[in-house]
């Protein structure tokens, strides 16, 4: 440390004040200077940290609260389990559900291999409960049919025939008028195992069935357990089991086991809607919490590409529920990776204790018999290094909010009031600091996005999907130089009159007024986030006041300044925690985006954010050391030595390593395609390879394996007046992803080709057209319809018989079935376009429809040809595949 004896006695440049230290006369007690000359040196002596020593104390601070995530993150069971559920029963039959491979809806073993097995374990526990004197157990097979609209993926239309469920309804003997519903699902999508995707919530959800079952202690209501089988055909099953099950209508509230990962902890991310009594419950029951409102803000407001059965028991179902899902290594979510070896047997257990204490204390609770009677009200929950969970009613939050707001103001005001010209000053110079500070931010935002664009530019891009901390280290020793460099220019040329002690408390109050306004903005829009900038102004205001003295006296001594941290330490473990979770999910997300998403814009954005949020109150000590060049020196050297290694290509983006697998996604499809005119006859055919990367680099890295692969086979351009432009997407995902290759290949000639007809066309009393089609093929299909210009739908059979979702003048239909389906009927009206609107340029009659098909298992699956492309592709390559049609008529 270095004692602060530069009491300037010249007069201050333009534009800077003189200050004096703390205590001397002429001055208030909040520290700021009476008068506008120079005082005499003051009898105490200020310290200031050792550009050393300060940068050392901010790592050990950073670094140990991290690693304190880290453990935390690695202690799966909190203590030992109690002993009423049994992890590793449980994966068994998880083991077993996954051994029969890829679980694709409709295929045998997921409508027949899966189902017997679940039916074989529930029947076990049935004969338990016929011998016992406290409960009764029945099933049942469900295979229902139904449609419905989803604002999705930007909205479609989904109908589903005879699609499986299966549900238990365990009840105490005599019955249960109320019930809970805990969901899981069993199918998986094709080429994946998908033991966490979700099998391994079948299991934990079999194991909770056994151990309620068998438990001493009758229970007030009764359970549903539903194990539902087309989760990934878009929430198909869980909307036939809400919206036609005779049981649903007792269901009072529901849990839902999901994950987008594999692995790891379990985190409660959704509740409600409202009904707080249901996070009251988990808080409460829970043996491992791990719960965060944030991340239920975040995931609702659209910006994550998923969703689950959640909605569908929302939306569809009016009840309130909890969404938990595994979000660990979601690298290998939806991948030939995840398998029941990758998931601890510590986290089978954590979600098992979890599920099952919170079940017992729910189907106990008063207020399940009449949940609307609590359902107002909204809550902020968040845990604490998974130890326990901070939860309070959002109009307790609210009232806590604006007062950490009004004790940050009262304090802020007092200086600002002050008498004489002492109080203007101030104002001035808090608002001159906090335009230096916001301008630091805003020339850290630019240089990062700079370098961003660099990256992406040289062809690295995504060089951080396998070597994360590479990204962390070069954008963030930009943005970190960035602002301590403008910080550092502005003491030096604009406050050189000004001792730095008092620069340093002044930034403090900068960074305070900054996260306070955070506050009272995220209050005000109601969102129950604003705990988190809560606790940015809390606890640091606190500190400063509990220091205040220390710091008067003896400025930035070594004491003071491991106080300052240790003040800062609760709120800064929490926002790192949150931290981790933001990256936990967007940096595998990046990777499943798409090719129109630079993910270097949006990774270097969100490291920049993390940085300016752990450096907003470390701008303090940026004030309170002497010199910073090292410092600088220290992070531009850094930066370039990163720089330098991330443009030599040596941090590969993907890795095929058994231990740590970060596939590039690919999806091919050999297909077929038929195009045929008004007139029914075939105007163009065409097969080929169809090949989509999922990710920024398209096939910048594959073409070296795949030499066939190259800019020269490069899809045709999209044709407008083709729906969907003439491809068989699945998913309306084509806005995702629009670099795309087009290999030469044999016809496709699968044994149960599509058979689509055309049954009736008729005009309507009311001037419309009504065609009706019948149409037979695999357990996966897609429905596009284009009316033509100046035509429109008004009518159709599916959902609520009003079409929706106009994806830019088409309409896009999903379509699976189960074992044993009927035909395929529907039919649709459309209003034929007038003579003044036809367009001379577009194609002839009113409409046009296409049906593709999609082969996702047996024998139909691949082909030769699709075979010795796939053997191409080199080990770190996840390529999905399967064989497709796509046949497009106009009427």
């Amino acid at each position: 440390m270095e004692s602060d004896t530069a009491v300037r006695r010249i007069k201050p440049p333009f534009g800077t004040h003189s200050y004096v230290a703390p205590g001397t006369s002429g001055e208030d007690n909040n520290g700021w200077s009476g008068g506008s000359e120079p005082k005499r040196k003051p009898d105490v002596s200020l310290y200031l940290l050792r550009e050393g020593l300060a940068t050392s104390l901010v790592c050990v601070f950073i670094f140990l609260l991290w690693g304190l995530v880290q453990l935390s993150l690695q202690q799966l069971v909190i203590g030992k389990p109690s002993g009423d559920f049994n992890a590793e029963r449980a994966r068994q039959h998880l083991e077993r559900i996954t051994s029969v491979g890829p679980r694709p809806v409709g295929s045998h073993e997921n409508e027949v291999l899966t189902v017997d097995y679940l039916l074989e374990q529930i029947e076990k526990v049935r004969m338990t409960t016929e011998r016992g004197p406290h409960f009764q157990l029945s099933v049942e097979v469900q295979r229902p049919t139904g449609s419905f609209s989803i604002d999705f993926l930007g909205g479609f239309t989904s109908f589903y025939d005879r699609i499986t469920n299966v549900v238990v309804r365990l009840e105490p003997k005599g019955g249960a008028e109320h019930l809970m519903l805990a969901n899981c699902h069993f199918d998986s999508v094709a080429n994946s195992p998908g033991a966490s995707d979700d099998a391994v919530s079948c299991a934990v959800m079999l194991e909770v069935l056994h151990s309620l079952a068998n438990q001493s202690t009758p229970l007030r209501h009764g359970v549903i357990f539903l194990f539902n089988g087309a989760e990934e055909n878009v929430l198909q099953a869980s909307h036939g089991f809400i919206t036609q099950h005779p049981w649903a209508k007792q269901v009072r509230a529901f849990i839902n086991l999901e994950a987008a990962g594999v692995g790891g902890k379990e985190v409660v991310f959704q509740t409600g809607p409202e009904n707080p009594w249901l996070v009251q419950a988990y808080v409460h029951a829970a043996k491992h919490p791990f719960a965060s409102v944030v991340g239920q803000e975040v995931f609702q407001s659209g910006i994550i590409p998923s969703d689950t059965d959640f909605r569908i028991y929302r939306d569809f179902g009016n009840i309130p529920g909890i969404d938990l899902a595994f979000i660990e290594n979601g690298f290998i979510y939806h991948t030939k990776y995840d398998t029941a070896d990758r998931i601890l047997t510590g986290s089978i257990q954590r979600a098992g204790d979890n599920i099952l204490a919170v079940l017992k204390h729910l189907l106990m609770s008063e207020k399940l018999a009449d949940s609307s009677e609590y359902r107002h009200g909204n809550m902020v929950f968040f845990d604490v290094l998974g130890v326990a969970v901070v939860a309070y009613p959002a109009r307790v939050g609210t009232i806590l909010n604006y007062m950490v707001a009004v004790a940050t103001f009262i304090y802020l005001a007092r200086k600002a009031s002050l008498p004489g010209n002492r109080g203007g000053r101030y104002v001035r110079d808090l608002a001159c600091a906090t335009g230096v500070a916001l301008l630091g931010w805003v020339v850290a935002f630019l240089s990062v996005l700079i370098v961003a664009v660099l990256v992406t530019l040289l062809g690295r891009s995504m060089f951080w999907y396998t070597h994360f901390y590479a990204a962390v280290v070069l954008y963030g020793s930009v943005a970190t130089g960035k602002m301590v460099l403008v910080h550092t220019l502005a003491k030096n040329l604009y406050y050189r009159g000004v001792r730095m002690v008092e620069l340093g408390e002044l930034y403090l109050d900068v960074s305070l007024l900054l996260w306070c306004c955070s506050l009272v903005w995220m209050t005000q829009r109601g969102l129950c986030s604003a705990y988190v900038p809560m606790l940015m102004v809390a606890f640091p205001l606190l500190t400063k006041l509990l220091l205040a003295n220390e710091f008067k006296n003896r400025g930035a001594s070594l004491k003071y300044s491991v106080l300052y941290l240790a003040g800062l330490a609760l709120p800064y473990l929490h926002i790192m925690f949150l931290i981790w979770v933001v990256f936990e999910i967007f940096t595998p997300i990046m990777g499943r985006s798409g090719t129109e998403i630079p993910p270097e814009v949006v990774l270097a954005t969100l490291v920049t954010i993390a940085t300016v949020f752990l450096s907003s109150f470390f701008l303090h000590f940026v004030y309170l050391v002497r010199s910073t060049k090292w410092i600088l020196a220290g992070l531009g050297s850094v930066f370039a030595l990163v720089f330098l290694l991330v443009s030599s290509g040596i941090f590969f983006p993907y890795s095929g390593s058994p231990d740590s697998p970060r596939p590039k996604r690919i999806f091919l499809q050999h297909t077929t395609r038929t195009f045929y005119d008004v007139h029914g006859q075939v105007e163009a055919r065409d097969s080929g390879v169809w090949i989509n990367s999922f990710d920024y680099t398209g096939m910048q890295h594959i073409t070296p394996h795949v030499p066939q692969i190259h800019d020269g086979v490069r899809s045709p351009p999209c044709h407008e007046h083709r729906p969907f432009c003439g491809f068989p997407w699945f998913l309306p995902v084509n806005f995702l992803t629009k670099k795309n290759w087009y290999l030469p290949a044999p016809d496709v000639s699968p044994s149960f080709p599509v058979d689509f007809r055309l049954v009736s066309k008729e005009e309507t009393g009311w001037g419309t057209i009504k065609m009706t089609f019948n149409v037979n093929g695999p357990s996966h299909m897609s429905l596009y319809l284009m009316p033509h210009h100046g035509a429109s739908l008004s009518s159709w059979s599916f959902g609520d018989g009003k079409p929706q979702f106009d994806l830019s003048g088409e309409y896009f239909v999903f379509y699976s079935h189960g074992l044993d389906a009927t035909t395929w009927t529907f039919w649709f009206e459309i209003q034929p376009p007038s003579e003044s609107s036809r367009s001379e340029s577009g194609p002839e009659g009113m409409i046009s429809v296409a049906i593709s098909t999609h082969y996702f298992f047996g024998e139909d699956k691949t082909t030769p040809r699709l075979e010795e492309v796939l053997s191409q592709f080199p080990s770190w390559t996840f390529p999905s595949f399967w064989v497709s049609s796509y046949d497009l008529y106009q009427y």
